[in-house]
């Protein structure tokens, strides 16, 4: 234990004194919530504008009732461009409604009118608006098409024989840490870029500064200065994920997530669920790296290998995604889609049982041991140590 901590203290200063490490393990905790909050306020900002926008339509005369309707609702009706389309395709309008010449005379006759919507689906950061204005029209046929069954003498019931009535089992917590989930990446992740660095220049960099064969002429056995060396990058990796979670607890606390229908509270008990449930990835993660950059002969080659490692944390999140994973107990020992699971349940108020945080944790501390198990071993063939 003392070769270890020998090891680990000298592993840490080099560290420091390293500027790639620290910018490293400080950089993502920076820019993580930089982005989230950028990304929230984004999407704030565009249900702003589709609360409050005028709508364009062109030949508004010849829908008279549908401008009071709109109007009525709130929103500004406003001459639409001679060349709609081209509006659109130049950015100048979101979306444009058209009155066709013949929607006055189908209209008097109880026909079904046609409007057009002149729009494009390219731009994502229109659709907020435009689902708006639809909705707007579709609210406009409804209540006319009520109308004129009651004018008939026929019930409006009659034209809607089911009605489907929404009972959500899931909370509105629940739902928004779902919503949220994107979020979660950002903390895995750190616990891949904050100690990659250190990982790799007490690897591959010491061999291509020829520093590692003095290194093991050093009475310490390969174990204990593998030991050392990944508990060094494990301090970085954890500080990553202190420092992360930190910021975007900061950051969304900033954030306009009440305008977005996200009902989330970060409590004591929740962060630390987070950290702990987190933490065990930076055993898992630096052991990994140091592995995969024990074969590799210079920096920048490691950099390669291990930037492929980068895959892991997104692979799981894209699964609970799309496919909405339950935490199965078979789940449980596998990193990364364990934490996934893991922090959403607690982010949506219903923590699993505890042995299933033990087993995740313990499961990313054995297969980080076990990498640095394998790459003491490594440590002792010669192609290794000398890189050729």
């Amino acid at each position: 234990m003392n070769q270890v901590l020998a090891v680990l203290r000298k592993e840490l200063l080099d560290g420091l004194r390293d500027r790639r490490s620290v910018v490293s393990a400080l950089l993502f905790p920076l820019l993580a919530p930089m982005m989230v909050t950028f990304m929230l306020n984004i999407q704030a900002e565009r249900k702003r504008e589709s609360m409050d926008m005028e709508i364009p339509i062109v030949n508004a005369v010849r829908a008279p009732d549908l401008v009071n309707w709109i109007e009525r609702s709130g929103f500004t009706v406003v001459d639409g461009p001679e060349n709609p389309e081209e509006a659109v395709r130049e950015g100048e309008l979101d979306f444009v409604f058209v009155v066709p010449e013949d929607f006055a005379e189908d209209f008097a006759e109880g026909k079904t009118a046609e409007i057009e919507l002149v729009h494009d689906g390219t731009k994502k950061d229109a659709s907020a608006s435009i689902g708006r204005a639809r909705g707007l029209i579709q609210s406009y046929s409804r209540n006319l098409g009520t109308l004129r069954l009651i004018a008939r003498g026929v019930s409006p019931q009659i034209a809607l024989p089911v009605k489907i009535e929404d009972v959500d089992a899931a909370s509105a917590r629940e739902k928004a840490a779902h919503f949220m989930s994107f979020i979660l990446v950002y903390v895995i992740m750190a616990a891949f870029m904050a100690g990659m660095n250190l990982a790799i220049d007490s690897t591959a960099g010491e061999r291509e500064r020829s520093s590692f064969e003095p290194l093991l002429v050093n009475p310490v056995t390969r174990l204990a200065l593998a030991l050392g060396k990944w508990l060094a990058a494990v301090v970085f990796s954890a500080t990553g994920i202190a420092l992360t979670l930190g910021s975007l607890v900061f950051a969304l606390q900033q954030a306009s997530l009440q305008e977005l229908g996200i009902n989330l509270t970060f409590s004591v008990p929740v962060i630390a669920g987070v950290l702990f449930t987190a933490l065990p990835l930076a055993f898992f993660a630096s052991g990994m790296q140091m592995l995969v950059s024990s074969f590799a002969r210079s920096f920048k080659e490691a950099q390669t290998y291990v930037s492929l490692l980068i895959v892991i944390p997104i692979i799981p999140t894209v699964f609970v995604i799309l496919y909405s994973l339950n935490n199965e107990w078979w789940m449980a020992p596998i990193p990364v889609l364990s934490q996934q699971l893991l922090l959403t349940e607690i982010l949506g108020g219903e923590p699993g049982p505890i042995i299933s945080y033990f087993v995740s944790g313990l499961s990313s501390f054995a297969l980080g041991l076990l990498s640095v198990w394998v790459t003491a071993r490594l440590f002792a063939r010669e192609k290794i140590i000398f890189g050729r």
